[in-house]
């Protein structure tokens, strides 16, 4: 299991941040990733394994002020 965005996820630990965000539809243009407090270039997004206890925040930009 791990934690996206606070929340509890099942059986994502064998998936990729690439995988989790297509799964979860993310925009992925729009969006940064930090996997246990350390930011997640987009270019290692599909090579990034998560693994089971790892918490995981998704932040996505708005337009508008």
């Amino acid at each position: 299991m791990i934690t996206l965005n606070g929340n509890s996820v099942d059986d994502a630990d064998r998936l990729s941040l690439a995988e989790l965000v297509v799964r979860e539809n993310f925009p992925l243009n729009r969006i940064a990733i930090a996997c246990n407090g350390e930011i997640v270039p987009r270019r290692e997004y599909s090579c990034k394994q998560l693994a089971d206890g790892d918490v995981v925040d998704v932040v996505w930009m708005v337009a508008g002020g």
